[in-house]
């Protein structure tokens, strides 16, 4: 291990490694959070772009997990081994030096004997540091450069508790209690980052206007009412985070003063004038919230105007109950992308249009009064070509996702680029895609453009009572990519994959029609009482990369349908995907039919749930795999994790 340090040329890197024991033992560290902390404490050279900085950023965790000094946990964490972390340790007791107490249930600060004088860093988060007492102050800190006491029940500060800290750079005092910070702060006069996530209870900031090496200040989540007076001096901010509620106004003037700002965030009730914006000539980053589409069509006019092109934004129209929401678990899904649209909660929503960014990568619209369609003639959603995350829930109006009119009116292809469906609580959704004489009637003739849907990855359907078929055979060419299927609690559905009345009769009865999905995986049904096939009887499915069929509780499912192999005489036999289970309770297992292909129940692997427990009376599954694309949702969901400070 140390050989592969030392292996580590590059000094900046070998201090990004040091880094990471910083955190507990055993922390799953955010990746894009790490890269953060490794930007403030200047680990990452200054380059023109703080997107730039974030990439050269993923290049080092790459070269840390590939010389095993960071293990890999998933797309999003990474974790620091325990032999590693020791070694880690072993090193910044010598050079450079750190004290690291990070969770590891202190009480209090540690004495003042163990703050030796070459100190460098000092690690105290995820403890239970409610006091800090005058007689454990540092009396000589005279190299300290980064204090983290995030995630400690800290109350108060004593003045002289920053007095002997003159090189400190980097200060992390998110998630604690703090009422006020004392205005010894102001003598911090090298302090580049300043992090108060998180301090619900911040109420009071002292003049900030010494700070003027300040470059990073995250004020989001406090309680303070107005803007720390002497921000205006602070001209070498970059990242800027106000999403505070309690926060009324910025004052004139201020945000055109911070023109290398990089990073902005503000909550809804602040109003935002596009003149403000526009000396942000560096702006990347913004997250803004809007009270109405009004005001949010009136922004993106302004920034289509201004060809200012965000790297990465996240806009939320309406209340602010989306967070809250997934925070209790909801299916509604996570931020994943870079470019984001949020809108929930809005009323009378009928007639005003939206005016959608063309570069919008996700989005998610939750209990809104919605028309009938998310896509139509006049909508501008037509041209978001780059939407590759769509989720919509709890909007009683909308019966289809799109009319065919909307793709003959338009040169570009609606949903080209998505890879996720999320579709839930929709009581009149009666079809993906729906022509205009049949709105209300789950029939359709038209098809849909090749490019349509045809990177579409997942597909889950909840609760959408007026459903009946999901996927008709004519829409599968565009869903090639298709890899996951889940569909709960859907009181109609009677089939999954089904053909037209017309199709059927235009090729035969005694016809067989082939549904080919070659990328599917995964297929989930739970609590469809009326499903009764999962593809037309008429039909057979051509699958070869089918892992696993999934069902709980779809007692009218009698049925099996046939597999042929994608190479064969297409006539179906004793034939399943090489790797396909079949997962459900033996009950049903044990009621299927078997009569137009009896050796088929051979030839199919069957592995009851691993985990069932009795409930009033009747058999229920706990904690089932439910195969809602279940790797990537875990994956969105550490998306809501903490950004900063991992």
């Amino acid at each position: 291990m140390k050989v592969s340090f030392n292996h580590l040329k590059d000094e900046k890197m070998k201090h990004c490694f040091l880094h990471c024991a910083l955190y507990p033992e055993d922390c799953q560290i955010w990746k894009n959070g790490l890269i953060e902390c490794w930007i403030d404490e200047g680990f990452i050279d200054d380059i023109s772009t703080r997107q730039e900085m974030k990439d050269k950023g993923h290049v080092i965790l790459k070269k840390l997990e590939d010389n095993c000094l960071l293990e890999n946990v998933s797309s999003v964490t990474v974790k620091m081994h325990d032999a590693v972390r020791d070694m880690a340790l072993s090193i910044t007791r010598m050079n450079p030096r750190y004290m690291i107490q990070a969770g590891s249930q202190l009480e209090e600060l540690p004495e003042k004997e163990q703050c030796s004088p070459d100190i460098e860093k000092v690690s105290l988060m995820y403890n239970s540091i409610s006091e800090i007492s005058i007689d454990v102050l540092p009396t000589k800190c005279q190299l300290l450069s980064t204090l983290l006491l995030q995630g400690n029940p800290i109350k108060k500060i004593p003045y002289s508790f920053f007095t002997n800290m003159p090189c400190l750079s980097v200060l992390n005092l998110s998630s604690t209690k703090i009422k006020s910070l004392p205005n010894s702060i102001s003598e911090l006069k090298n302090l580049t980052t300043l992090l108060l996530r998180g301090c619900y209870d911040l109420r009071d900031l002292p003049c900030l206007s010494m700070l003027q090496e300040l470059k990073k200040l995250d004020l989001s989540g406090t309680k303070i009412e107005e803007a720390p007076e002497g921000m205006d001096m602070l001209i070498k901010l970059r990242y800027l985070d106000l999403q505070v509620r309690t926060l009324k106004e910025i004052p004139a003037g201020l945000l055109p003063k911070l023109i290398h700002l990089q990073h902005l965030g503000f909550d809804k009730q602040i109003s935002l004038k596009a003149e403000d914006m526009e000396p942000l000539k560096k702006l990347e980053c913004l997250t803004r919230h809007f009270e109405d589409i009004s005001e949010f069509n009136k922004f993106i006019f302004s920034m289509q105007q201004s060809k200012k092109n965000l790297i990465k934004y996240s806009l939320q129209v309406g209340s602010s109950f989306i967070r809250s929401s997934l925070q209790l678990g909801l299916s509604f899904m996570p931020p994943t992308r870079d470019k984001i649209v949020a809108i929930g909660g809005v009323d009378n929503w009928e007639g005003e249009l939206i005016m959608y960014p063309i570069e919008i990568q996700e989005l998610n619209i939750l209990k809104c009064d919605y028309s009938r369609n998310l896509v139509d003639d006049n909508s501008s959603f037509k041209n978001a070509i780059d939407l590759r995350v769509c989720s919509i829930w709890g909007c009683e109006g909308i019966e289809c996702v799109a009319s065919p009119s909307s793709f003959v009116s338009s040169s570009a292809h609606p949903f080209q680029s998505l890879e996720v469906l999320d579709l839930g609580d929709l009581p009149k959704l009666s079809a993906l895609i729906m022509k205009d004489a049949g709105i209300g009637s789950a029939t359709t003739s038209a098809v849909a453009p090749s490019a349509s849907f045809s990177h579409l990855k997942e597909i889950t359907i909840y609760s959408c009572s007026s459903m009946k078929m999901l996927l008709p055979h004519w829409l599968l060419p565009n869903l090639q990519n298709l890899e996951e299927i889940s569909v709960d609690h859907c009181d109609e559905l009677v089939e999954i994959l089904g053909a037209e009345t017309s199709e059927v009769e235009e090729k035969g009865s005694d016809t067989l029609i082939k549904f080919h999905l070659p990328k599917l995986r995964k297929l989930s049904f739970s609590v469809l009482p009326n499903l009764k096939s999962i593809c037309s009887k008429s039909g057979v499915m051509v699958c070869d990369s089918l892992q696993l069929i999934h069902i709980i509780r779809c007692d009218k499912l009698k049925r099996i349908p046939p597999f042929v192999p994608l190479v064969g005489n297409g006539q179906p036999f004793a034939y399943a995907p090489p790797s396909l289970t079949l997962r459900s309770w033996k009950e049903w297992w044990e009621s299927l039919e078997w009569d137009d292909h009896p050796n088929y129940k051979n030839v199919l692997r069957f592995n009851p749930p691993s985990r069932i427990r009795e409930k009033d009376g009747m058999m229920e599954v706990g904690l089932l795999e439910r195969s809602r694309g279940e790797d990537s949702a875990k994956e969105r969901r550490k998306g809501m994790m903490e950004e900063h400070g991992g």
